[in-house]
């Protein structure tokens, strides 16, 4: 998320509603209209194949991030584009091993070279997985965001050794990272420090481009990822792990001063191409860095998100998703919550730096860490990672009094809550009832956080008001309080006072 303070954020919300030189009603127009992409190059014929051990591999799709070919069945492909296009990428079949850069990152894509034409051959070779990938675990890691060396060691130091335990304890079932925006706050050129680190967490990975990711240099869109695509790839893709499709977004639109939630055109054609191989009622997980809608602008009272912390044009991608049973995984704003709309199940999580390195917590209470999603066929299931915490560290309890506005009341914070969950209190092993949900601030957040000196590292941080805070009348002179939640997957998870 792009925030060095109100006046930042507040920046790149004008700006975004005043685009130099563009209307933002004209960008924000019906995504399936015609779109006539201007012939800037000559045609590019790409012949290859998908093989493994020598062997076709049949049904893969291979893309030029417009148009979508699916391999023969001798894993032959041949895909007609311009010589303008950045990539060839294939979209990974399940089953096979995840190919590798040298830092441990995705390589599932061939760069088009300058200038080639107007024949090229790009051939994807494969190594099939020892065993299936059908029961896998996808690590969702939303904003390192690491500004200095300083916090790159600390992103190694700290969250590297927990992702590791996090994997043993997996065993040998096959796992993957995704790093879910914001990988650096900037500076751009401490992207190798981030691919030490996944070096070192030694399972592979793929990157979803931020607002912090981007070249602020750049006078548009098209050229605002050149050092994020020199580091990994497209900026868009899918692939395939068991039964589950998985798509990768860029949802972060760069005008040239400022940046809106977005999908370009060129991204919408190719997800409908892309989904179009997808049999309707198969799980797809969508990975993005801007939440597609999320709360933020409910809880603080406005009628409609800002430009930046919601996708504009996410109708086009809700119409896209209705035949699936889609999940979307986000980061970008420093906190947890869930919803639910048009059918998707959007996850929003709390991210790797916190609020910004300054602490142990996010803005909401959520402690630093990650995601993790276990899939198992179709099915998927998901907890929240507190770094250098056990995973059953799923709530927080404050003692009465710890919220001013409910002095007689108790306070659980349950981060990765949902309204599949039960949240109940316990007084002396008695259950005594449910907890009330009710919207407010963490109180160990406004202990960190509130205030124009706090935190000290970024003071310009402050509190957010969130929804997973539940509240219980308890008399004073209670004793052996205890707070139990229940998550949607039966899970049993408590915390004492």
């Amino acid at each position: 998320m792009a925030t060095r303070g109100l006046s930042r954020r507040q920046f790149v919300i004008a700006a975004g509603a005043a685009l130099p030189g563009v209307r933002l009603s004209s960008l924000l127009r019906d995504p399936y209209a015609p779109h006539p992409l201007a012939p800037s190059a000559a045609p590019l014929r790409i012949r290859g194949r998908v093989r493994s051990g020598g062997k076709g591999i049949a049904r893969v799709g291979v893309t030029d991030g417009l148009a979508t070919a699916l391999t023969s069945p001798d894993g032959s492909f041949d895909l007609v584009t311009t010589a303008d296009r950045p990539f060839v990428a294939v979209s990974l079949p399940a089953g096979y091993r995840i190919p590798l850069n040298p830092t441990g990152t995705a390589r599932h894509y061939r760069p088009i070279p300058p200038g080639v034409g107007p024949e090229m051959s790009a051939v994807f070779d494969l190594e099939p997985l020892p065993h299936g990938d059908e029961r896998h675990t996808c690590l969702l890691l939303p904003d390192p965001q690491t500004e200095t060396l300083e916090e790159t060691r600390w992103l190694q130091e700290q969250t590297v050794p927990d992702v590791r335990r996090t994997v043993a304890a997996l065993g040998d079932q096959d796992v993957f990272g995704v790093a879910c925006g914001d990988l650096m706050f900037d500076h751009l050129e401490l992207l190798p420090e981030y691919e030490k680190a996944v070096a070192a967490m030694a399972v592979p990975f793929f990157q979803v481009i931020g607002n912090h990711d981007m070249d602020y240099t750049a006078s548009g869109d098209a050229q605002a990822s050149d050092t994020f695509s020199r580091h990994f790839g497209p900026r868009y893709y899918s692939f395939n792990r068991g039964a589950v499709h998985y798509v990768v977004l860029d949802d972060v639109f760069w005008h040239g001063s400022g940046y809106i939630g977005y999908l370009d055109d060129e991204q919408l054609t190719w997800l409908a191409g892309d989904l179009a191989g997808i049999e309707p009622g198969r799980t797809v997980i969508v990975l993005l860095h801007i939440p597609v809608l999320g709360s933020g602008y409910v809880r603080a009272g406005r009628r409609s998100p800002e430009v930046g912390m919601a996708v504009m044009n996410r109708a086009a991608l809700y119409r896209l998703l209705e035949p699936y049973r889609a999940h979307v995984l986000a980061g970008h704003t420093h906190e947890s919550e869930h919803g639910f709309t048009q059918g998707v199940h959007e996850h929003v999580s709390g991210t790797v730096c916190g609020a910004w390195w300054s602490g142990p917590i996010c803005g909401d209470g959520t402690p630093s860490g990650y995601s993790v999603y276990e899939i198992d066929g179709e099915s998927v299931s998901w907890y929240y990672q507190a770094t250098g915490q056990e995973a059953t560290h799923q709530l927080r309890v404050y003692p009465r009094g710890a919220d001013p506005a409910a002095p007689d009341e108790i306070v659980a914070n349950v981060w990765n809550w949902d309204p599949e969950w039960t949240v109940v209190w316990y007084e002396g092993g008695e259950r005594r009832g449910a907890m009330a949900q009710r919207r407010g601030r963490d109180p160990l957040s406004v202990k960190l956080h509130a205030g124009p000196d706090l935190p000290p590292r970024r003071p310009w941080v402050e509190p957010y008001v969130t929804d997973h805070l539940f509240y219980a009348p308890v008399p004073a002179d209670a004793r052996a309080v205890r707070v139990q939640v229940v998550d949607r997957f039966s899970r049993v998870f408590d915390a004492a006072l």
